[in-house]
């Protein structure tokens, strides 16, 4: 296969060092969340994180490799495979922390609710590609969207992973908004959620509703539901203005802190990095987020906007979501940092957008 030299001199570096700077800095927060002090080792996960940042960076040039206009052939394959391993899940999922999300491939367990979000924006940009309608669309214009969204929603809620249901619920709202849902037809459907809240609170486990009540009433279950944010808080906090330094948050070291390396890594690092290593890491993905909206205006063609968008929607959600979570803004929903918590789904998940990203901007130059 010949390479055009076009696509490497226009290759987007910018992307590609943000993102290796999110994970290398996660990856020194994750030998700090699980550092002993008295043993002076992390254990196994950072070196994990090591090799899911090859896996990563092969799912990375993956989606850089070919040209974004085959998403035509690609999507419905993609959401049908993505489909069928959610379904999997249900028989043969690894079960951990009370749910039943992976599969186990033997060298590594599988999450298939992450790719599941990139298969959401793929099947909706090739919807939306060809334009919409003068006046834009209405709901019953979007009956096919739903019925291929509706069911990974549902799937995902089953195993239960509420917070990866609310990022995929998010994502498809936001892609049809960018599609061009007409604005009395987009309250419609937020007026038709909100009427469901009610019936929907029946279905959520027993420890999704005591996390929103808690959230709600924070001082109601200090030693149950509403520990991890207390102690998350409390880690928080005590960061001040300049951290307690690298492997010096209390929080941390006496294990008050739990998930540590996953949901609440954010925590771990304002502890030991204080109020301004958090706005630099805000920043930082601040940064990265316009950078991905000027990509979006610059797109040379309406398909190559539309993947860009969906895969900031799916990164922008991660952040505002977890960093909400873990300041105790938002009830806790179970939401990883993007490119920064321990996991090899989230992060290969992640850098395969990223190059879609890169894939739509190196692109843009070539007619």
């Amino acid at each position: 296969m010949q390479i055009d030299r076009r696509l490497i001199s226009h290759f987007d570096w910018t992307l590609l060092l943000l993102t290796l700077t999110f994970v290398c800095i996660g990856i020194a927060t994750i030998y700090s969340a699980n550092y002993n002090m008295a043993e002076e080792h992390a254990g196994a996960l950072p070196s994990r994180q090591f090799m899911w940042l090859g896996l990563g960076l092969v799912a990375m040039f993956t989606a850089i490799a070919f040209d974004y206009h085959y998403i035509d052939r690609l999507a419905y394959p993609f959401y049908g495979l993505m489909f069928a391993f959610l379904v999997l899940v249900l028989f043969i999922g690894h079960s951990g922390g009370g749910s039943q999300r992976w599969i186990n491939l033997g060298f590594f367990r599988f999450q298939p609710s992450e790719p599941a979000k990139i298969a959401i924006v793929l099947i909706m940009a090739k919807y939306f590609q060809d334009g919409e309608p003068p006046k834009g669309y209405q709901l019953r214009d979007l009956w096919v969207l739903f019925a291929m969204v509706g069911p990974l929603v549902i799937l995902t809620l089953v195993q239960p992973d509420l917070g990866t249901a609310i990022i995929l619920g998010i994502v498809f709202l936001s892609m049809i908004l960018m599609g061009g849902l007409r604005l009395r037809s987009f309250l419609y459907l937020v007026g038709a959620g909100l009427a469901f809240l009610p019936i929907g609170w029946h279905f959520l486990k027993a420890y999704q509703r005591a996390r929103i009540l808690t959230f709600l009433d924070p001082d109601r279950d200090p030693l149950g539901a509403g520990y991890h944010v207390i102690q998350s808080k409390i880690a928080i906090g005590s960061g001040r203005l300049f951290g307690k330094g690298y492997l010096h948050g209390t929080q941390n070291r006496l294990d008050f802190l739990p998930a540590q390396h996953t949901d609440f890594i954010f925590a771990v690092f304002s502890e030991e990095w204080g109020l301004v290593g958090c706005l630099v890491l805000l920043l930082l993905y601040f940064a990265l987020i316009i950078y991905a909206l000027k990509l979006i205006e610059r797109a040379k063609d309406r398909l190559g906007a539309l993947l860009v968008f969906g895969m900031l929607a799916i990164f922008f959600w991660h952040v505002v979501i977890n960093v909400a979570m873990v300041t105790g803004i938002m009830p806790v929903v179970g939401v990883p940092l993007p490119l920064f918590s321990y996991g090899g789904s989230a992060l290969a998940s992640m850098m395969f957008a990223i190059g879609l990203m890169i894939n739509v901007s190196m692109r843009r130059y070539i007619f």
